[in-house]
């Protein structure tokens, strides 16, 4: 399903100098509708009371809708994807260790693209589940 032949380093060069890069996003797995990172617990995206702050689990989860969404467009210099709406359920907390999240495609339309994105702890217990949709604007 993806169209780009994408390797895990190229994923990583691109977040460099980005929230993802500063939150210490890593990718993890290209599958052929999916995608998989993982993200440290610490100091970086932590709330002030010591728990993974669920503004960066959002930020997990729509880096990894996004860029979903970008390795399904066929042509890059006639469309882009960008965010239209995100939510995101936090069922756990989690104090350290990584996180770990998951997109899958629910809808891939024309105009718009719908992610679910699951974060998971360590033990695969939910922590956060998390709907992106994304529009495709023509450039």
């Amino acid at each position: 399903m993806f169209n780009k032949n994408i390797a895990l380093e190229q994923l990583q060069q691109w977040n460099k100098n980005t929230i993802g890069d500063h939150l210490g996003i890593e990718y993890l797995e290209i599958g052929e509708d999916y995608l998989v990172a993982r993200m440290p617990v610490d100091h970086r995206t932590h709330q002030p009371f010591g728990i993974l702050h669920g503004g960066a689990s959002v930020v997990l989860a729509e880096t990894l809708g996004s860029l979903s969404s970008f390795l399904l467009l066929p042509d890059t210099t006639k469309q882009q994807a960008v965010g239209l709406d995100i939510n995101a359920n936090h069922i756990r907390a989690v104090k350290s260790g990584w996180v770990y999240g998951k997109s899958t495609p629910l809808h891939v339309g024309r105009t718009t693209h719908v992610w679910e994105i699951r974060i998971t702890n360590e033990e695969n217990k939910l922590v956060c589940i998390s709907r992106l949709t994304m529009a495709i604007i023509n450039l």
